[in-house]
């Protein structure tokens, strides 16, 4: 918990508002307009209010709502995608909740698709049905995001704090009551009290060198909820994408898997279509099956890339199907109704992450979370495409219900709990150390906590990531600090959850351990910040109780 050691740099005023969310998107916008009726609410992130993976979601969001389809057909791919890891109950909730949350969005103003006056629905991998709405032809998540702000912006009790970064929360007698947040424009800090907190803060996909997220997907929420205790769950399960951009001289660029629903086909640089050899479903397998597919066509042809082939499709169909990604391929020279597109895998979901219940409560109390941030169990060890912008919108909702319930029955927070304790402690690296840190940590991630894993890659990666720990325990009060900072606490949580995973199942896959059905297979991880015991199961003898550690991983049923 490295910034509460230093001393911070405090704005004298502090903020009392009834809620606290801290993060944007589609959850977090959700949970506002809830809360709203209940309450003042501030909304804080860093950067500005397209800063989040909802506004960059191309896909779709899948949603039961087409004449082919029900909602028990989406539950049953959802919990197949999951490898059967998927909490059932979050599953039924996520697929029948679903449908009124659309019309809801519609009702507010979202424009999806349409074909002869009808929803427009697309197929893509795992699913067996029709049913992913999109809007703009690839800019369905920025659609969502705009419907819910425009919605937000008539609400005279919301207030939005851009450009403040969350630096750690406030705990109040076991409980949490607020945050601490760094103004970005001034770098000071202020406390914001609230009777309840809600993290929307997003994923950690920048942990890895190659990710389709945005640069502010450092995991900060997730960091932020393990260093005030709460507990974390399945933080192995990181989703790669099978098709993002590969340019030596450009960053990974989503290639949503509607590109492939449509028809697009997997070829190596033997022009050769692969997908064949790997699963029935071919180019429509699971995400994890084509991720590990390409990654095998890769090192067999010893190329940097595969191939995604959507010439045949058609120039017209690909321009008004896909506008956005037809023109950004060409701002980098790649005609996609020519040319085969050259892609590759990259980190792109996180289904782990801090655990909550079915209404988005953690497990330290006044602390709610939804989103890629949290884990309900709804994804499983794998998630099906396009289920994210519909669990932002279902699990949002639930949450801003839950933590307006706790905040009605829970007194509000004193000025007290704004009284911040600190330690002298020098901070020892500069701006410029911190960033060639941040660069090694997510080539590291990449190399040896990837798409394909060992043991030995694991631990070689875990002592690396504990030696940057204690070099980084104070960080810089700054944003490139911080950030580096959370990244390294979330890297360190999933490298030992997957060091401690020994079979491989879903996004989770040893090399050195393939089989997924064994001993006690069907086992969620958990990891808490803790001073006095250690575990990687649920058995303890006498010398492990007493072992000192900083977190403890351990599975549970």
């Amino acid at each position: 918990m490295a910034p509460s050691s230093a001393k911070l740099p405090m704005n004298t005023d502090t903020i009392i508002t009834d809620f606290l969310i801290i993060g944007a998107g589609v959850a977090g916008l959700r949970a506002a307009l809830e809360l709203s009726r209940h309450g003042h609410v501030t909304m804080v992130a860093k950067g500005g209010p397209q800063d989040n993976n909802s506004f960059y979601a191309q896909g779709g969001v899948a949603v039961a709502l087409s004449e082919e389809d029900d909602v028990d057909l989406h539950f049953t791919d959802t919990i197949k995608a999951g490898h059967q890891l998927c909490s059932r109950p979050a599953t039924k909730i996520l697929v029948e909740e679903g449908p009124s949350r659309i019309h809801e969005l519609i009702d507010w103003g979202a424009q999806f698709d349409t074909v002869d006056g009808k929803l427009a629905f697309t197929k893509e991998g795992a699913h067996s049905r029709h049913r992913v709405l999109r809007a703009g032809g690839d800019a369905t998540g920025s659609e969502m995001v705009r419907a819910l702000s425009t919605k937000a912006q008539g609400l005279n009790n919301l207030k939005w704090l851009g450009n403040h970064f969350g630096v750690e929360l406030v705990i109040q007698d076991g409980r949490c009551c607020g945050a601490i947040v760094l103004n970005e424009s001034n770098g000071t800090c202020q406390t914001i009290l609230a009777s309840a907190v809600l993290l929307v803060t997003g994923g950690a996909g920048q942990i890895y060198a190659r990710t389709t997220n945005p640069a502010n997907a450092t995991g900060d929420g997730i960091a932020m909820a393990f260093q005030a205790g709460a507990v974390l769950k399945d933080m192995e399960f990181v989703q790669f994408h099978p098709t993002s951009l590969y340019l030596p001289s450009s960053p990974p660029f989503l290639l949503t898997e509607a590109l492939r629903g449509e028809g697009g086909i997997l070829r190596n640089n033997r022009c050769e279509r692969f997908m064949t050899h790997y699963d029935r479903n071919q180019e429509l397998a699971p995400r994890d099956i084509v991720s590990r597919a390409i990654w095998a066509e890769m090192q067999k042809t010893k190329a940097r890339h595969v191939y995604l082939d959507v010439t045949h499709l058609g120039a017209t169909f690909l321009k008004e199907r896909f506008p956005t990604i037809y023109s950004t391929c060409l701002r980098y020279d790649i005609d996609i109704t020519e040319e085969w597109i050259p892609v590759s895998p990259s980190a792109h979901y996180f289904m782990g992450g801090v655990k909550t219940d079915l209404n988005g409560a953690s497990t330290l109390p006044g602390l709610f979370a939804a989103g890629e941030v949290a884990c309900s169990g709804v994804h499983g060890a794998n998630r099906l495409g396009s289920n994210s912008l519909l669990e932002g919108l279902v699990f949002g909702l639930r949450a801003g219900q839950a933590a307006a319930q706790y905040a009605n029955t829970h007194p509000s927070p004193t000025r007290a709990a704004a009284v911040h304790q600190t330690k002298n402690s020098a901070r020892k690296m500069s701006e410029q150390d911190v960033e060639k840190l941040r660069n090694s940590l997510r080539r590291l991630m990449w190399t040896r906590v990837g798409l394909i894993r060992t043991e030995d890659s694991l631990q070689k990666a875990l002592d690396q990531l504990q030696q940057w720990s204690r070099k980084l325990r104070v960080p810089p009060l700054s944003r490139t600090g911080l950030e580096t900072h959370n990244m390294l606490q979330v890297g360190l949580c999933v490298t030992e959850s997957a060091l401690w995973r020994a079979n491989s199942v879903g996004a989770h896959y040893r090399e050195d351990i393939p089989f997924s059905k064994g001993l006690k297979w069907k086992v969620h991880s958990e990891c808490r910040q803790t001073h006095n015991t250690t575990t990687r199961s649920e058995q303890l003898n006498s010398q492990e109780k007493n072992k000192p550690a900083r977190r403890k991983v351990r599975m549970k049923k």
